[in-house]
């Protein structure tokens, strides 16, 4: 990011794989941006959407829970595949909560989307974040680039990105240094117990987790790709004590073998946004790739978990 964020403001900022005017156009066409808009759970309806300067955005959305939330968007500048301003979170009983800007730009056939919400005040911004992290908001984001893979590729992926206060080279190291992952690693609540961890390009992992339940559950991984400190790729599946692959103890319909990869990107000197892709291997059956695609809220919970065990660990470290 060239400007320096302000104390007042938000920033986030994320890399779809996808050009320019196809983010887009999933901003900005109403009936694709019903597929992707609001944190996993909540649902849109649009009652009109106008994408040019002073034009609005009228939506409900429905809140998982059954409660309706009207918005009205107001859109105070806007310059097609490149850049647009607006109001966010005002109605007819409510002011706007904060302002957006967000720019599109060309990565060579990639889109990089710079987002800037600026609020009234520093501690505005500090409780919008704290709210926006309790909710999941940012799962927006992740869900949209779910639904651009699905568009482009037919491919079901799940995506969660978080960003942390360490350089990139000790993100790195959490993930692939064996002393590192087992005070971390897993859901809230739960323990993994490393009994080997070649983490290396064709090596591999085998471990158990327990505290989910009162079920042991053994698992392996073989590691793909490893390239320092950018990006990690490796399959993993439940197995039984002896490394035999087995189903997920409590969902006999998971997918046998899943394919993980982790994306380390700076953010600055101290910060490193971490990007996970979880797909479903090749030769899942359509039972198993259904039963993927509805556990994503689940999937976003347990591995929040698992990225807040990580923060607290950071801090002591």
């Amino acid at each position: 990011m060239a400007e320096k964020i302000k104390p007042n403001e938000l920033y986030i900022e994320r890399i779809y794989d996808f050009p320019v005017k196809m983010v887009w156009d999933a901003w900005v066409d109403p009936k694709q941006v019903a597929q992707w808009w609001g944190p996993r759970g909540f649902t849109i309806t649009s009652q009109s959407k106008d994408v040019r300067t002073g034009g609005h955005w009228k939506y409900t959305m429905h809140g998982p829970d059954g409660v309706d939330y009207p918005n009205n968007t107001k859109y105070l500048e806007v310059e097609k595949y490149s850049r647009m301003v607006y109001d966010h979170g005002g109605n007819d009983e409510q002011p706007p909560l904060f302002r957006v800007t967000v720019n599109f730009i060309d990565l060579n056939g990639k889109t990089k989307m710079e987002m800037i919400m600026a609020l009234a005040t520093a501690d505005a911004a500090a409780e919008t974040k704290k709210f926006i992290k309790k909710v999941g908001g940012n799962s927006t984001w992740d869900r949209l680039a779910e639904y651009l893979e699905m568009e482009s590729t037919k491919k079901d992926i799940f995506v969660f990105n978080q960003t942390f206060d360490a350089p990139i080279n000790l993100m790195f190291e959490m993930w692939t240094d064996p002393k590192h992952l087992g005070h971390w690693m897993g859901p809230a609540g739960s323990k993994i117990n490393y009994f080997r961890a070649d983490i290396k390009t064709g090596g591999s992992a085998f471990y158990c987790m327990t505290g989910v339940g009162d079920t042991k559950m053994y698992g392996k991984a073989t590691y793909l790709e490893i390239i320092k400190p950018h990006r990690l790729v490796y399959t993993q599946s439940f197995c039984d004590e002896n490394e035999n692959v087995t189903r997920h103890p409590m969902a006999p319909t998971w997918p046998e073998v899943m394919k993980t990869t982790f994306a380390f990107e700076a953010e600055g000197p101290d910060q490193t946004r971490v990007t996970l892709k979880w797909e479903v291997d090749f030769h899942a059956t359509p039972v198993e790739l259904e039963t993927f695609n509805k556990a994503k809220a689940g999937m976003a919970q347990g591995w929040s978990g698992s990225f807040n065990n990580l923060e607290e660990y950071l801090a002591k470290y």
